[in-house]
């Protein structure tokens, strides 16, 4: 076949002097191949009958059969065969008459896109011969039977991942005779985690099954001190999420032939998830009003977003960072990269990379809000993409921060990563892509700055530890936590995280260093400041404590500040102000409590209940400053949910969703969903409204179909309550 096949529309290609044929970023579009590829003049007697001819090809392509069992891909929900590359599959042909190999020539094609093209990995032309070389293509003969054939095809271990379209070609003496375009014989390719030879190969198969084949995962939020988890539906395997999957690879217009390798194919999906500059997936919403589309909390996971996506091509509303950070995970997942959820505590927004969040005090020790532009995420989720970094010096591959949440631009688009997550923590922040920003959202410090009339800055208070405290995701094999930290970070205050932050400020990362500031804190006075377990529309009571380590008597003015904030640490309104003074004894511990009642703060609650409280006091006898602030979430009621009947593969079940308004006022527009990856797709269901006190049940009937162990995931919605969730574990018996 010649590479680019002459039909009379590619005659007609337009014009163009930069390019003799057009970009090629489609899988989906497709060229037309010729039945009969004629040498030159055929002769009046010729019939194709006379030759080999192909009657049938069979793809071995069902979930219980050799292909889809031997490369881990049958869980897919999808008729059509999917393979991972660099591991051999099979295929049978048969032929109109016993294959004779002395005298019979035939060979394979893949075909993607509509300009195949050899050099491109888009047109691959597999000859049949004798023994397969690990990780390149070939094709050998290993069953011969009657006018039967079985084939053993190996797939390259780089080679482009994708949709191909699937030719057998038969050599004549007058031409190439093809099969008929028939799209029952296309063949998905995959990246392959189980091959030694493909850049994403991971080693321990504990992992694997964790990181590509869980379909469900826990998404960490809250914050440090009070760590709440929810679970995520990743759907990976569902009904046509590949084919959507496939399809955001076009959208970001990633040329075919850079499909297989995936540092770049992570790097345009982290700017594709979100709909920043390029009218992509997810429509992000962080301002508390989400009309004319879904509250970020509502959804329990990636496949109905995608599948809108996919349908409507229009970006879906609406997602904040854990909705990007779950869909970006099902792509890298339904791809075959191995992909990780991560959550970072206490997470810097720094707009500059410059490790220092500041935080400005007016004259008396308030924090000024009109001066202070940066903010402390509570938490911010982001990925880890496993893979090879041949593009980076030995030691830099392995996991890697990829981060669909738009926050800054990175080469003219919002997009962030691949960084290695290794060159992070040695601070080695010169290696691409953006790993200064990741380097800042999890090593800056908070400076409390006071400013003087005259315009002069005084650092008042540094506060090093906070940012980036606690750095999580799922364990693998189970719904706990794992710390990795230290996976990002040394030990705070060791000699090795001074390395690193000294090699990062080498490599461009700014910081300035705490000699350039007047800063002498006061060291003999410390001040502690503890909230008690909060539940949504109670009262609770805040503990503010000061411990002096000194031989002298202070008094100290205390400025208390509440205030309802985003999780992303950005003021709502203050709802609290109160201001003491406390006398502090030589060499005592002094404790103030502070009552907040649910009446200050219901009014105005934002939809993850949580609060960020300033305290700040000034020490008369010194002039000096101290400063802390914390993070507090609500308790949030959850829903209940319990099944009725058998739970057995093929006979319908009941499951019953129950939730009891806490509230003292009654809740409007109540919209429940309920999802259970492989066994049940969304179900939403509108409410009206929930009375105080009163409790809402929802039955739900259908049918699962497979056995094994499930999860039921449930979330409740409404304007005075969001992030309500509920969740159970299913063992569905085989029948």
């Amino acid at each position: 076949m010649s590479e680019t096949t002459s039909t009379n529309e590619e005659n007609k290609l337009p014009l163009n002097g930069r390019r003799a044929i057009p970009p090629n970023y489609s899988n989906d579009e497709e060229n037309e191949v010729p039945e009969m590829e004629a040498f030159g003049v055929i002769p009046r007697g010729f019939n194709p009958r006379d030759y080999l001819r192909v009657v049938d090809i069979y793809m071995f392509k069902e979930p219980q059969e050799i292909n889809k069992q031997e490369h881990h891909t049958d869980k897919y929900y999808n008729p059509k065969l999917i393979v991972r590359r660099g591991q051999a599959f099979q295929i049978q042909i048969d032929f109109n008459r016993p294959y004779q190999p002395q005298s019979d020539q035939f060979w394979l094609e893949f075909l993607m896109g509509r300009y195949p093209q050899q050099n491109k990995g888009t047109y691959i032309p597999i000859p049949v011969g004798g023994a397969l070389k690990p990780g390149q293509w070939g094709a050998k003969v290993i069953h011969r039977e009657n006018n039967s054939i079985r084939l053993s095809i190996m797939s390259s271990a780089t080679c482009i991942i994708g949709k191909f379209r699937l030719y057998v070609a038969v050599l004549t003496p007058y031409g190439i005779l093809r099969t008929r375009r028939n799209s029952a014989t296309d063949t998905y390719i995959l990246f392959n985690p189980w091959c030694q030879l493909d850049a994403v190969y991971l080693d321990d198969e504990k992992e694997r099954e964790e990181y590509v084949l869980n379909d469900v995962g826990i998404v960490f939020h809250g914050n440090a001190e009070d760590i709440k988890s929810r679970s995520w539906s990743y759907g990976q395997f569902e009904e046509n999420v590949l084919d959507a999957c496939l399809f955001l690879m076009d959208k970001a217009e990633l040329e075919l032939s850079g499909r297989g390798n995936p540092i770049k194919i992570c790097r345009v999906a982290s700017a594709v998830i979100n709909s920043r500059d390029d009218d992509g997936v997810i429509a992000g919403s962080w301002n508390n009003s989400y009309d004319y589309g879904v509250a970020p909390s509502a959804w329990t996971g990636s496949v109905d977003i995608l599948l809108e996506y996919y349908s409507s091509k229009q970006p879906v509303r609406y997602g904040q960072c854990w909705v990007f950070a779950g869909v970006f995970n099902t792509f890298l997942r339904c791809l075959g990269i191995p992909a990780r959820l991560i959550t970072n505590y206490s997470s810097a927004h720094d707009n500059n990379a410059n490790l220092r969040m500041d935080f400005f005090l007016d004259d008396d020790g308030k924090v000024d809000t009109r001066l202070t532009k940066d903010s402390v995420w509570n938490y911010h989720c982001w990925n880890e993409a496993w893979m090879t970094r041949p593009d980076l010096p030995v030691g830099f591959g392995g996991w890697q921060v990829v981060d669909g949440t738009p926050q800054e631009t990175s080469d003219g688009m919002y997009r962030c990563g691949p960084a290695s997550v290794q060159a992070i923590k040695h601070g080695h922040v010169c290696f691409q892509f953006d790993a200064p920003f990741v380097y800042a959202e999890v090593n800056s410090d908070i400076f409390y700055t006071r400013m003087e009339k005259n315009g002069t800055q005084v650092v008042e208070n540094i506060d090093t530890s906070r940012i980036g405290q606690l750095i999580v995701t799922k364990e693998v094999g189970g719904d706990g936590m794992m710390d990795i930290t230290e996976e990002y970070k040394f030990r705070e205050g060791s000699d090795e995280e001074r390395l690193a932050l000294e090699t990062a400020v080498m490599y461009g990362v700014k910081k300035q260093s705490i000699q350039d500031t007047t800063y002498q804190p006061q060291t003999d006075v410390d001040m502690d400041f503890q909230a008690q377990k909060a539940v949504l529309g109670n009262d609770f009571k805040v503990t503010i404590t000061f411990r002096n380590k000194s031989r002298n008597s202070y008094t100290a003015t205390t400025y208390f500040s509440g205030n309802i904030v985003f999780y992303t640490g950005v003021p709502k309104s203050e709802f609290k102000k109160h201001s003491f003074s406390a006398k502090l004894e030589p060499s005592s511990s002094s404790s103030f409590d502070i009552l907040i009642k649910s009446s200050e703060y219901m009014r105005d609650l934002l939809e993850q209940a949580s609060f960020h409280f300033f305290v700040t006091a000034r020490i008369n006898e010194t002039g000096k400053i101290l400063a802390v602030q914390k993070a507090v979430m609500l308790e949030i009621p959850t829903l209940r949910i319990k099944t009725k009947g058998e739970l057995v593969a093929g006979k319908e079940m009941s499951v019953i969703v129950e939730f009891t308004n806490p509230l003292k006022q009654t809740l409007e527009n109540v919209t429940l969903r309920l999802e259970g990856p492989g066994m049940l797709r969304t179900i939403k269901k509108q409410f009206g409204r929930i009375p105080m006190n009163s409790t809402l049940t929802w039955e739900v009937k259908f049918t699962p179909m497979r056995a094994g162990l499930r999860k039921l995931i449930a979330s409740l919605n409404s304007d005075a309550l969001r992030h309500v969730y509920g969740e159970l574990n299913v063992q569905i018996q085989k029948p």
